[in-house]
């Protein structure tokens, strides 16, 4: 029987554990639940310091899932913010470790080659990794908008976003207009030259990225969500399909690697 293929998921950080009143790596159960009923075996990255410690397990995975959490580091992205949208940004409390480990992750993502899945917070970093900059908060500076930061309807639709016809994501869920939740107060602003928008909300924000038709060939396999699907799949099929295919493709990667 062929072994499933490993899937490195990146944490959270939290101020503290239950155990001890360290600072605690948080991994919320559906990401990996859905990434186990699509054929999977989830890898938590685990609280490390160094690149190559990195680099091997991004080695010894067969694709990795970005997973959302609390906001990016604004100096990754913007040099100066007002105090208003100051106020507004929630970092980890780890002086900067997760933006950092996963802009390690990302950079061995691309030299390894390795299917990426992007989720919320992950969508974001993807965008500012590849040089993108972000909306600091959606309340702040889109007003006329909708309401992103729906944390009551975390576990159900929100609003529709429109996709891409002929993209990754329309092939992977077979609809050009998608339900989706929204727990989110930033947003891809100047999206990043390799990439592309596949899929977005009814105000113009950006819900979807993958990888421009001229750098297709860069990753097997690159998907980047502002919502979060593995919180829908279980009773969403187009939602269930994109771990499918994220999964399908770390199998590929997998077989290519024996």
């Amino acid at each position: 029987m062929a072994s499933k293929p490993l899937v490195l998921v990146t944490t959270d950080v939290e101020k503290a554990g239950a155990e001890f009143g360290d600072r605690s790596l948080s991994l919320a159960w559906p990401y990996t639940l859905a990434l186990e009923q699509a054929g999977a075996l989830p890898v938590a990255l685990p609280a490390v310091l160094e690149g190559s410690t990195v680099s091997d397990l991004v080695a010894f995975c067969d694709g990795v899932l970005l997973t959302g959490g609390a906001d990016l580091q604004p100096g990754l992205y913007r040099r100066r913010l007002s105090s208003r949208l100051a106020r507004s940004v929630k970092s980890t409390p780890d002086d900067g470790w997760r933006d950092l480990t996963e802009l390690l992750v990302l950079r061995e993502v691309f030299r390894q080659r390795k299917p990426l899945l992007a989720i919320c917070r992950g969508h974001q970093l993807l965008n500012v990794a590849l040089g993108g900059t972000l909306i600091v908060d959606l309340p702040t500076q889109r007003p006329d908008g909708l309401n992103h930061h729906r944390q009551d309807r975390g576990l159900t639709i929100a609003h529709d976003v429109r996709l891409t016809p002929g993209s990754l994501l329309h092939t992977i869920t077979g609809t050009q207009v998608l339900g989706v939740n929204s727990t989110h107060h930033q947003a891809v602003d100047r999206v990043a030259g390799l990439l592309q928008v596949t899929a977005t909300s009814s105000d113009g924000i950006v819900e979807g990225l993958e990888l421009a038709a001229a750098h297709r060939t860069v990753l097997p396999f690159l998907l980047s969500v502002q919502f979060h699907p593995e919180r829908l799949q279980d009773r969403h099929s187009a939602h269930r399909a994109i771990f499918r295919a994220f999964v399908e493709a770390c199998v590929a990667c997998k077989d290519r690697t024996l």
